[in-house]
């Protein structure tokens, strides 16, 4: 590739995430203003790990979107201090082989999760009035009307009751609908204040019109949501998945399309990312899918936009970052 055009002078941060300089001007602003040198993605798309290994041996910190940090990677970069992660998943970090290293990893949780909950919401009412379709068939002159459903008196079924979900539960309660939670970890004051029953896993998806995936990715989460869990849900359910594609077996979701046991599906993450056409998911009229894109508002990029660049000022002032993940 070409290189990256550096700005500003002093320590280098390298910025992976795209269009950084448009997106989280503010926080770009405070890292030139305390002397780094940025070198910035200039691409489209993000960068692979060839793009990023000439850029290693010179990173004292790094702005990181999806770009993989693993053992390889951080072997490479001698002298990174931290990794910012401009958003809340760390699954592209090899976390121990980072703390053995002493970087320090941060993320911005919370800052994105209103643009996702609202996401969500979005996905949900896309798949039940069928927006999609009408808005592709209405620009191709046809003027078909499909009768959808509503979700007022529904019950919702949330998988992880952190952030996200309770925001989605704030936006849900002027729907009139019943929602309940698993969360090994749940706050149950949080839940009471928002009217949310914490249930078991099997009882959040058991008896529930939707069900809502917000958990992280790790090991033991990796196909949550499988078979046999997707065969445990009602017929008609409704997923949906803003969280991480590998939370939900692929082919068992396609497996309970085909045979009409789920009613649909609103999902912005993939097993395998970017999607191609070629992606059976893609070939229900049911599934409304949209481009990981679930974080990305004016106003999330401008808050963690501003997060991860104080995370790295801090951690070269000799302070503490807030939300240290390692």
């Amino acid at each position: 590739m070409t290189p990256p055009t550096p700005v500003g002078h002093g320590r280098t941060v390298i910025v992976g995430p795209v269009r950084y300089a448009e997106l989280c001007s503010a926080g770009r602003a405070l890292l030139v203003e305390h002397g780094f040198t940025l070198v910035e993605n200039e691409r489209s798309t993000p960068w692979t790990a060839d793009d990023l290994a000439p850029l290693l041996p010179i990173a004292d910190a790094s702005v990181c979107g999806v770009e993989v940090f693993d053992e390889a990677a951080l072997a490479a970069a001698p002298k990174l201090k931290i990794i910012s992660r401009l958003g809340v998943g760390l699954d592209n970090i090899d976390l121990a082989a980072a703390r053995a290293r002493g970087i320090d990893v941060v993320n911005a949780p919370g800052g994105n999760a209103i643009a996702v909950a609202e996401l969500a919401l979005g996905l949900l009412l896309s798949v039940y009035r069928q927006i999609p379709i009408m808005n592709a068939g209405i620009r191709t002159g046809a003027w078909d009307r499909f009768v959808g459903s509503e979700i007022g008196g529904k019950t919702i079924g949330l998988i992880g009751f952190g952030a996200i979900s309770r925001i989605l539960a704030q936006r849900l309660k002027g729907f009139d609908v019943d929602l309940v939670a698993y969360d090994p970890y749940a706050d149950q004051a949080v839940a009471d204040e928002l009217g949310v029953r914490l249930v078991s896993l099997e009882e959040a998806v058991s008896n529930v019109d939707v069900v809502s995936v917000h958990a992280p990715h790790v090991p033991e989460t990796h196909h949550l949501v499988n078979a046999d869990l997707i065969a445990s849900m009602r017929p008609g359910t409704v997923l949906l998945n803003t969280s991480r594609g590998g939370l939900v077996d692929q082919a068992a979701l396609v497996d309970a399309l085909e045979s009409g046991h789920l009613a649909g599906a609103g999902l912005d993450v993939f097993e395998v990312e970017p999607v191609g056409p070629d992606n059976p998911l893609l070939a229900f009229p049911n599934v409304v899918a949209t481009t990981h894109a679930a974080a990305d508002s004016l106003e999330a990029y401008h808050r963690i936009g501003l997060s991860t660049a104080q995370a790295i000022v801090d951690v070269f002032s000799g302070r503490t970052p807030r939300s240290l993940a390692n």
